[in-house]
């Protein structure tokens, strides 16, 4: 007995059919600007999960049980570390994969918070005012993901684990890595260019969370409005800032989407400042192979879009 050509054709493709269809590597990572360096790495072979949802703060999020099981379940996990997401380190003590926090990687430019006293944060005194996560002296400073170079750390151990989880496919995660730290040289010669006209014009915000990219690109804020989320400010320390505002002159407040603080308009009334956002969680970004780019490009341009009115 022998197959006709077309028969044998057909019988073939429907061996190929009934193979199970390779399951591409199930990474999934804590905040968004991890998932978008991941998503470059993992580009045409899978894509990244993320646990928090969009504009959810990593320093507060209360883990729900679907939460818990996506941690658990997931190939490759990774985390800026317990200086940012101080409620995972309990739930990864039952995770039986590779969980990385990518603050302990060799090769990170790691910061820490200085004194609030000194002249970064004129804005101190000793009234009620809190601060809506801690931020103490000495403490580490975890907004690492602002910083290029650290980026391209992450991105590094990202590929390598990539490829140890699938090998088959570990040249195709080495060309993603040297796409990415390509751009990422092309990208930080561009954000120089637009950045260096802005060096030394003034500048608030309500969060001290863009030390890093500041120390990449030569700026400097002025002040830091921190207040707690759930706590008003006192009359002494709202004109305290106030002050610090007219001393100032022309200048820029940065909130973070997608809440502005009803204070910044209070503390802006009738002064020459104006007002305007930067998004450090990337919330409006496409999740894509260029995400991570983007997300540094658009914080460029926020800045940038107020400073160079002043």
């Amino acid at each position: 007995m022998s197959f006709r050509p077309a028969a044998l054709l057909i019988t073939c493709c429907a061996l190929l059919l009934s193979l199970p269809a390779r399951a591409e590597v199930s990474v999934l990572t804590s905040i968004k600007p991890l998932q978008l360096i991941a998503a470059a790495i993992q580009d045409g072979e899978g894509t990244p999960d993320v646990l928090l949802p969009p504009g959810a703060s990593p320093h507060s999020y209360s883990l729900r049980p679907s939460d818990i099981r996506r941690v658990r379940d997931a190939q490759l996990f990774y985390w800026v570390g317990p200086d940012l997401e101080n409620f995972l380190p309990k739930v990864l003590e039952s995770r039986k994969g590779p969980s990385v926090a990518v603050q302990d990687q060799a090769g990170m430019h790691l910061r820490k918070f200085a004194d609030f006293s000194g002249s970064n944060h004129p804005d101190h005194d000793d009234d009620d005012t809190g601060h809506d996560h801690d931020h103490r002296p000495g403490m580490i400073d975890a907004h690492l993901w602002l910083l290029p170079a650290n980026a391209q750390v992450i991105a590094a151990r990202m590929a390598e684990d990539l490829a140890i989880a699938d090998p088959a496919n570990a040249s195709r995660y080495q060309a993603n890595l040297k796409a990415f730290d390509e751009r990422m040289e092309q990208l930080d010669a561009r954000l120089k260019q637009r950045i260096d006209p802005l060096k030394g014009k003034p500048f608030f915000v309500f969060h001290e969370a863009f030390d890093y990219f500041e120390e990449a690109y030569g700026l400097r804020h002025t002040g830091v409005f921190a207040v707690s989320a759930d706590v008003q400010p006192g009359a002494r320390h709202v004109a305290s800032m106030r002050a610090q505002l007219q001393k100032a002159g022309p200048s820029c407040i940065f909130s973070e989407p997608p809440i502005r603080p009803r204070l910044a308009d209070t503390l802006s009334q009738g002064l020459p400042v104006r007002l305007a956002e930067l998004d450090d969680l990337g919330v409006g970004v496409k999740v894509d192979a260029q995400g991570y780019e983007n997300l540094l490009g658009n914080l460029a341009g926020e800045f940038a879009g107020c400073l160079e009115k002043l």
